[in-house]
């Protein structure tokens, strides 16, 4: 009949990844996760953005009907990052983004005035780095009071776009936010799931409002037009609800910040700081590390040789596995993990014999997985099973890394077919919301390539290099 509605159509949902540089929105099928339609717009570059500009690029990444029949739809989006509100629930200032260090000194501080990592890791699950939300409200207080005496509730940036989702037709109430985001304040016990107001008090000197903590698939609310809102998450949980994660599965991801992460039933602790003890998007726990420096090392080394990623990629293949002997610790942006934020990169063993285009660019890739190889050590050392590495991001698509990955993590390494996998982990969110199940819906993940570990014997050898190199950066 005509004008009738078509009740065969599958049921829609979107996923939105609100990231450091962009604005991707995937719309998918919610029985399946097939993708039907994607947009895409982009975030200013800088460690300190105002959250009108995400606003501004959802508006055109979801232009052109691209929601039109989407009955759900969650976010994904960077952790930490420090949205300040006023008592009016306006913005008071620029958000500080996660790689925004310059509260690094601000997380000295409360590392000992808590009496010690263990005492934080006993309480967050986590020891205060310059990326955590909490060290960023201490360097509001001390260095922009005006702003910290006007600041009522500080929420993230997912959460902040959530809201501003629900305020189409005015379906907000109030922030709320996910155990998987909220676990990275610094100042909620994902153990617990509870916000710790003395916490806050030692980051401010008193408390201020924080956003509700819902349930992985619990309703945040509804839009003008009736799209269910789910409460979202911060993007490595988002990527491993979209991944799917099955018991020793690790992931490597490679985009603008490196990070090593799996899906876990138990909390880890980890007094060091190198992993930290997140909840996951799915109920359970998200044991990660995380750098700040991964594919944009590539872009840098390919600018330094004077050639483009693609030229990268066949300097790298080019040369032996070792670089002859070079090594790069790529710490180009400061480093999250290790604590080192004031560090630059660092070139060793350098010769005139391996001083070559290849052996940089080998070197290049060989120095940013290192650092991730060994965050999925820490998590072998902290009781996670590591069978499998899925390797993701956009740096996972170079043919250079893949191979040194596969020399250097020595577990076999699956690459998943390319997709928005914090986009799709919050579709998936959802889904689940929408449907009122137990368990999320089984979206199937297919994998482009299986890399068993090579057997060329470098991998001792380059690792060993790596972290005498680091040693030497220790002792400065």
């Amino acid at each position: 009949m005509t004008g009738a509605p078509d009740r065969t159509a599958p049921t829609l949902v979107a996923g939105v990844d609100s990231s450091t540089q962009s604005c991707k929105v995937v719309v998918c099928e919610a029985g399946t996760g097939r993708v039907v339609r994607t947009g895409r717009a982009p975030h200013p570059d800088g460690t300190q953005v105002h959250p009108d500009r995400w606003w501004e690029a959802y508006l055109a990444a979801t232009a052109d009907g691209l929601l039109q029949g989407v009955s759900a739809i969650a976010v994904g989006g960077q952790q930490h990052g420090l949205v300040a509100l006023d008592e009016d629930d306006e913005v008071i200032r620029e958000a500080m983004l996660w790689n925004d260090t310059s509260s690094a000194q601000a997380s000295h501080d409360l590392i000992e005035e808590l009496g010690g990592p263990a005492e934080w890791v006993d309480r967050t699950g986590l020891v205060p780095v310059p990326s955590f939300t909490v060290t960023k409200v201490r360097w509001l207080a001390e260095h922009e009071p005006e702003h910290a005496d006007r600041l009522a509730s500080v929420v993230l940036p997912h959460d902040w776009l959530t809201s501003r989702i629900l305020k189409q037709g005015n379906g907000f109430r109030e922030h709320v936010t996910d155990r998987g985001d909220a676990s990275g304040t610094g100042y909620f016990s994902p153990v617990d799931d509870a916000y710790l107001p003395d916490l806050q008090r030692l980051a401010l000197g008193r408390e201020f409002g924080t956003p509700r903590v819902l349930g992985p698939a619990q309703e945040a609310g509804r839009t003008g037009s009736g799209m269910v809102v789910g409460p979202g998450t911060g993007d490595n949980a988002g990527a491993a609800l979209g991944l799917g994660l099955e018991r020793g599965d690790v992931v490597v991801s490679l985009g603008t910040s490196g990070a090593v992460f799996a899906d876990a039933t138990s909390p880890v602790r980890d007094t060091s700081g190198d992993v930290a003890g997140f909840a996951s998007a799915s109920g359970g726990f998200l044991p990660l590390m995380c750098t700040l420096n991964a594919a944009r090392v590539l872009t840098s080394a390919a600018q330094l040789v004077g050639t483009d990623l693609a030229g990268l990629d066949r300097l790298a293949l080019a040369a032996q596995p070792g670089a002859g002997g070079l090594s790069l610790l790529p710490y180009l942006d400061g480093e999250r993990t290790p604590n080192l934020p004031h560090a630059t990169g660092t070139l060793g063993g350098l010769t005139r014999t391996n001083a070559t285009p290849e052996n940089l660019a080998r070197a290049a890739v060989e120095g940013m997985l290192a650092n991730l190889v060994a965050g999925v050590d820490a998590l072998r050392a902290l009781g996670t099973p590591v069978e499998r590495v899925l390797l993701i991001g956009g740096a996972s698509a170079s043919a250079a890394v893949r191979e040194v990955a596969r020399s250097l993590i020595g577990v076999p390494v699956a690459v998943p077919e390319p997709g928005e996998y914090v986009g799709l982990g919050a579709a998936r969110q959802a889904a689940w919301v929408l449907s009122g199940e137990q368990e999320p819906p089984a979206w199937p993940v297919r994998v482009e390539e299986t890399l068993d570990p090579a057997g060329d014997g470098s991998s001792a050898e380059v690792l060993g290099r790596y972290a005498a190199l680091l040693a030497t950066v220790h002792r400065r």
